[in-house]
């Protein structure tokens, strides 16, 4: 059997001990010369019970005054415990120990009331965007239970936060948005609506446990506008090369059908029937080269990736070119996943547009270079860049703006078709007027 647990002495008790022992040798020495000296029985008596109930009256002072202000500090620290920040002691006075301790336990106080104050305020805010924002905000703990919930999630379950708090995911048809890739596109019927949503999946904890917060837009209303403005650019470009080409089509069809209709005719009305044809021939034509570059741009396929280096790549695209007028920087060695037949088309396409911007010569004794590129290794991804000593971008605003063009035979989709591949592979394309001197710069980024 093991030994019984002493019982520990409670602090109060301890302080009264000592208090007691304190005194002790002064009690007894009091009560020894009483003793020793010629003094009556009643007086001894009186005298010794007078200082014996003085050591314990002031051995219980000296308890009172160490465990009364222990207490109310205690008391003070479970109202603040209990969330009661209102409770202040009295008697802090800051030039004695035990005052500092009481104005220190004050001013504890106000600090958590005012920070209990700012946290009820933005528990407050918080809660209002969540019920105004259009989103429908779901959040899970680890057993997949739903524990907070918006007004747009109650809209979206067709029912009411009180009915569903509580409940599975699996129960509520959100099982699926716990798994699988934590961003994507849902294309699915809820009980407050059906169409295309936007899903996107976080992970938060919360009195150290793991939780999900499920946040759930619908796409359909700004898929419409989107899909309604582009289909207005699409209807206002077609329109405006139509009227270009069906314009002197007209005109020009007017006018021969007048020449035949007129008696007697003019005596080079066949010259004049010639040119005309010719000229709706040429017009015709340039609609239907019009009409094959928007069917091109519209089938672009995907891009078939595979392992490629970019140095090889590079090299065998600038020797395509002839002239010396192009140089190529080396860059570090490095492997990308890319559609080489694709990218071929757009570094062409830089190149070829680069040189045509580049001065037609240099002068005698100048260098003749005046296209340079290259490639660089930025932090996960790789930079392909084409640099020209050409006049700059005029209108950068239009660069990528379909059938756009300055160029007298231009197609206006070269640099749409780029940036598409360039985006199809995960990266950008972007066109700059350098700044350390004239020309351009067209940045070509692919994730590594």
């Amino acid at each position: 059997m093991p030994p019984p647990k002493q019982r520990r002495t409670a602090h109060e008790q301890r302080v009264f001990y000592y208090a007691l022992l304190g005194g002790l040798p002064a009690v007894v020495s009091t009560l020894w010369l009483l003793g020793v000296h010629t003094y009556e029985p009643k007086e001894q008596w009186t005298l010794g019970l007078v200082v014996v109930l003085c050591w314990l009256g002031f051995a219980f002072a000296v308890r009172e005054h160490v465990v009364r202000p222990l207490q109310t500090m205690a008391n003070l620290l479970t109202a603040l415990r209990e969330g009661d920040f209102s409770t202040r002691a009295r008697g802090a006075n800051r030039d004695e120990p035990l005052g500092d301790v009481l104005a220190e336990i004050n001013l504890l106080g106000g600090v958590l009331q005012e920070q209990r104050l700012g946290a009820l305020e933005a528990t407050a805010l918080l809660r209002t965007v969540m019920e105004e924002i259009d989103v429908a905000i779901f959040a899970f703990d680890a057993d997949a239970t739903l524990r907070l919930v918006n007004r747009a999630g109650q809209e979206l379950i067709a029912q009411p936060a009180e009915r569903i708090l509580g409940r599975q995911a699996a129960d509520l048809g959100l099982a699926d948005c716990l798994a699988g890739e934590g961003t994507r596109v849902l294309s699915r019927t809820f009980a407050g609506g059906a169409g295309r949503w936007g899903m996107r999946r976080t992970s938060f904890r919360e009195g150290g446990l793991p939780h999900s917060l499920v946040v759930i837009a619908d796409l359909s209303q700004p898929l419409r506008e989107e899909e309604l403005r582009a289909w207005q650019r699409l209807v206002r470009v077609i329109g405006h090369e139509l009227n270009n080409s069906l314009a002197p089509i007209k005109s020009i069809a007017g006018s021969l059908t007048t020449m035949l209709r007129r008696t007697p005719r003019a005596a080079d009305w066949e010259q004049d029937m010639l040119g005309g044809l010719e000229i709706i021939e040429s017009r015709s034509e340039g609609l239907n080269k019009f009409m094959q570059s928007y069917a091109r741009l519209a089938k672009l396929p995907a891009p078939h990736k595979q392992p490629c280096e970019l140095g090889p790549l590079l090299r065998r695209i600038v020797n395509l070119e002839n002239r010396e007028s192009v140089q190529l920087t080396e860059g570090p060695a490095v492997t990308v996943a890319l559609d080489a037949a694709q990218v071929e088309q757009v570094l062409i396409n830089l190149i070829k547009n680069a040189i045509e911007a580049a001065p037609d010569s240099a002068q005698p004794g100048e260098p003749t270079c005046c296209v340079r590129v290259g490639w660089r290794h930025l932090p996960g991804q790789v930079e392909i860049y084409v640099e020209d000593d050409g006049p700059g971008i005029a209108n950068p605003q239009n660069l990528f703006v379909p059938f756009f063009t300055t160029k007298p035979s231009g197609s206006g989709i070269g640099l749409v078709l780029c940036r598409q591949i360039a985006e199809n592979h995960g990266g950008t394309l972007t066109l700059e007027n350098r700044g350390d001197a004239t020309g351009c710069m067209a940045r070509l980024r692919l994730p590594t």
